[in-house]
């Protein structure tokens, strides 16, 4: 207990004799409030801190308000808590909070090295709100009180880093601050789950990517956007709840927002399956998912990688796949010839239903939304962004099209017109566009668009019109060749020949 010698000033009423000189009998005497000073030690700290005290004995109040007084939090409810006491090899108390929103000093910087989330006390003493190694950075945003018997007063980074005490509390707090990870996912009302995931769902990413520990624990807590789900979040375990029978993997593609994830053509190769397809929607999520090989004995598979295969291995796919290659051999050699440098080679796909053709990655290859990161990295490194072969895809077209008919058509009619070069760029660049990638050259993107329109007016004009407009050519040049000669001196009549 903390005593301090201090002074109070209490009221006391006492009976005023002036006033009651002339009192008579049997009237109540007259009374007056005087100032009494005592001076005496007092007992400064008489509250029980909350940590220490059972978690029976504390109101929901009283956990609020220490939040806000303890992390200068007014305006934040904290969204769930957790109060315990560890006892046997190690004796430690904590009391950790999960905030209703994410603090102010984290919007910026994710794992600010000046946040203060855990407050280490030893023995009632309060020692630091800076150690890193309590919790992992994952966790950064959790908030809480740690009072521990076990370690030195004189605790500094050092004797932390070797102490064995330490990693028991860091093993502990974890696995309770998962638990209320679950409390909130399991609570029947979902907008808190999705409110807590708006907020922290990045560090969670991070944890399975940093954690090998507690991954598994993690992965179920991941959320994102599929094909199928809307505006709304769908888990794994839901995933695998709506798979169709014969369904053999989890599949997921990339992009920068849902709506360019949702337009590659590779998405309907499972789509027009009944598959659901997972969207990898922002930075962190690819990182995140190529951690993750399986879950629940389903592989996790990018959709957007060569050689997916949907089919049954049976004689006759093989056998179609075998014919239509031989049948499009033409078409096949002309692409790789026109899109040398561009693409690692092209390939027939029995997959692919309304687009024409689209870009894959090889088997190792890095998606076209990591190697926008990456070329901006590079640039912003001094670099010149050029990331070489890696940024080669494979082209794969669908032979069931009619673009690709009318291209097979073309070639084996007129190979080398510029009209055929054109009209197989233009289908490989909306490719590009439509899977993610960027077009090399807008330039010419442009020209051959303009080309294509062109020569779909000059179809759609009557016959008459096409006449009247070349007289009208004509005319012009005669007025133009009139006005030469004039300027000449020569006074030449120009005739018109039809």
């Amino acid at each position: 207990p903390i005593k301090l010698f201090k002074e109070t000033t209490e009221y006391e009423k006492v009976p005023d004799e002036e006033a009651n000189k002339d009192l008579e009998e049997g009237e109540e005497p007259k009374m007056k409030t005087i100032p009494v000073t005592k001076a005496e030690y007092a007992e400064m700290n008489t509250q029980k801190p909350i940590w220490l005290r059972a978690p029976k004995e504390v109101e929901e109040d009283e956990y609020k308000e220490f939040y806000k007084s303890a992390f200068k939090a007014s305006y934040d409810e904290p969204q769930k808590w957790t109060h315990f006491r560890l006892e046997g090899q190690v004796d430690f108390k904590a009391l950790l909070y999960i905030p209703g929103m994410l603090p102010f000093e984290l919007s910026k910087d994710m794992f600010d090295e000046n946040a203060r989330n855990i407050r280490l006390y030893v023995k009632r003493v309060f020692i630091n709100d800076k150690f890193e190694e309590i919790m992992p950075r994952w966790l950064k945003f959790v908030r809480g009180v740690v009072d521990s018997d076990d370690l030195p007063l004189n605790v500094s980074r050092e004797i932390l880093q070797k102490s064995k005490v330490l990693s028991i509390i860091n093993k502990r707090l974890v696995r309770k601050s998962i638990d209320m990870f679950y409390d909130i996912a399991e609570d029947e009302d979902e907008s808190k789950y999705v409110m807590f995931w708006n907020n922290f769902g990045k560090y969670l990413k991070v944890g399975v990517i940093e954690d090998d520990k507690n991954k598994k624990d993690l992965i179920p807590l991941l959320r994102f956007f599929s094909s199928k789900s809307g505006e709304e979040y769908t888990s794994f375990s839901q995933y695998i709840e709506g798979m169709p029978e014969g369904q053999k993997s989890i599949y997921y593609v990339t992009g920068e927002g849902k709506k360019n994830a949702m337009i590659q053509p590779v998405v309907e190769k499972l789509t027009s399956r009944g598959y659901e397809v997972l969207l990898m929607t922002e930075p962190l999520d690819e990182i995140t998912i190529e951690a993750i090989n399986e879950y629940k004995d389903f592989k996790v598979l990018d959709a957007t990688k060569e050689g997916l295969d949907l089919e049954d291995d049976n004689e006759e796919k093989k056998k179609e796949k075998e014919e239509l290659n031989e049948k499009y051999a033409d078409i096949l050699e002309f692409l790789e010839v026109e899109l040398k440098g561009k693409v690692q080679k092209v390939v027939v796909s029995t997959l692919l239903t309304d687009s024409p053709a689209a870009l894959v990655q090889g088997a190792y290859g890095v998606s076209p939304t990591m190697q926008r990161y990456m070329k901006a990295q590079s640039v912003a490194s001094g670099g010149d962004g050029n990331l070489g072969a890696m940024n080669q895809a494979v082209l794969e077209i669908n032979p069931k099209h009619p673009i690709v008919q009318d291209l097979d058509v073309m070639i084996k009619n007129s190979k080398s017109s510029d009209e055929t070069r054109n009209f197989a760029m233009l289908m490989y660049d909306v490719a590009s566009m439509t899977s993610g990638y960027e077009v090399s050259d807008n330039g010419e993107f442009a020209q051959r668009v303009m080309s294509l329109m062109t020569s779909k007016a000059k179809q759609d004009i009557p016959e008459e019109d096409t006449v009247a407009v070349d007289e009208k050519k004509e005319e012009g040049t005669v007025a133009v060749d009139e006005k030469k000669e004039d300027d000449s001196g020569d006074a030449i009549t120009p005739e018109v020949l039809v």
